[in-house]
């Protein structure tokens, strides 16, 4: 089959690494249009692929009408010589550090993902995946039968808390847009909660994985927050949350509009993860320190994954042993 991705924030976490696991593939002939403005990324992340003429990488910004239009004509020049076309957003406005700009997250995460799906609805795309945030769960992001359902009620903080929550409200309100594009017969696709993803290509620490690293690599000393001395989590490895995507674009009786958690089981906590680095790095002793404290931060975020694990033949492959091992060689590399 000849298939046509149209992927925004393509130099993102999510992003780039579909990218290089598409165009590794063999099952499908593939052709790749790809765009970011680098709001929390950089080309250095898709450097290695854009030799490759099945990849065209575009300096837009999802929020540009005129360049989203220049999209959409490359889009209806190109999609007759495919089977298939398939639109995912990954564009996001992420990172800790941004989840409490409103204006920004709105802009980015609301509007223009449902400009981004009216789009593939113009062009007859038949798929469209829309990349959402387990931070949707807020302050009900775990239960003890396994991990918090799809279907199970969310208690969420309010402006009253958090104006952290913005976000995951803005992420919210795009499932309800995905839902109700394929209810009415438009398109079909659906929404995918990630959980805690990391990576060994991030390049800048800002994540906790990638902070506690550098941290050790730069000052041999950890500061995390006060939140961190009770807080578990799971993490999943990009690799895994990248096959997932695929996994559920290649099934069609899972793009149903609904919702997919995409997350591992292994649950750790955030003062255990670092000690577990420090002993990977050699580091016996550890030094840790608390500074700060952030509003409506859940003490565990643990995810069932039954329903993709269902519907697909997604598995996760990377345990977080072997993710750690990778992300220290790749950071430990830069550094030399």
């Amino acid at each position: 089959m000849k298939v046509l991705y149209v992927i925004s924030g393509v130099t993102g976490m999510t992003g780039n690494e579909l990218v290089r696991q598409l165009l590794n593939q063999e099952e499908d002939e593939v052709k790749i249009i790809g765009f970011d403005n680098f709001y929390a990324s950089s080309i250095d992340t898709v450097a290695d692929c854009l030799d490759d003429e099945r990849f065209d990488f575009y300096e837009y910004d999802l929020n540009n009408k005129e360049e989203m239009n220049k999209i959409k004509s490359f889009v209806l020049e190109s999609k007759d010589c495919f089977d298939e076309v398939v639109y995912i957003n990954c564009a996001a406005v992420v990172h800790t550090e941004h989840f409490y700009k409103v204006y920004e997250t709105y802009e980015t995460n609301v509007v223009s993902m449902n400009d981004f799906l009216s789009q593939a609805i113009e062009v007859g795309a038949e798929k469209y995946i829309n990349c959402s945030t387990s931070e949707i769960y807020s302050m009900n992001s775990w239960n003890e039968d396994g991990g918090v359902k799809e279907s199970d009620f969310i208690t969420m903080a309010d402006a009253e808390h958090s104006q952290r929550t913005s976000y995951a409200t803005g992420k919210l309100l795009t499932e309800f847009f995905m839902k109700d594009a394929v209810d009415n017969g438009k398109i079909k696709g659906c929404s995918i909660r990630f959980a805690n993803v990391y990576s060994k290509n991030e390049k800048l620490p800002k994540h906790i994985i990638p902070h506690i690293i550098n941290s050790f690599i730069n000052d041999g000393e950890v500061t995390l927050l006060e939140n961190s001395k009770k807080n578990c989590r799971t993490f999943l490895n990009n690799y895994d949350s990248c096959s997932a995507v695929l996994a559920l674009a290649k099934t069609d009786s899972a793009l149903d509009g609904t919702i997919y958690n995409v997350a591992t089981d292994e649950e750790i906590s955030i003062i255990d993860l670092t000690k577990l680095i420090a002993k990977k790095m050699g580091i016996d002793e550890p030094v840790i320190k608390f500074e700060g404290y952030r509003e409506s931060d859940p003490e565990r975020r643990l995810l069932s994954t039954e329903k993709i694990r269902t519907r697909t033949d997604w598995e996760p492959i990377i345990d977080l042993d072997k993710g750690l091992d990778e992300c220290l060689e790749n950071y430990l590399n830069l550094g030399e």
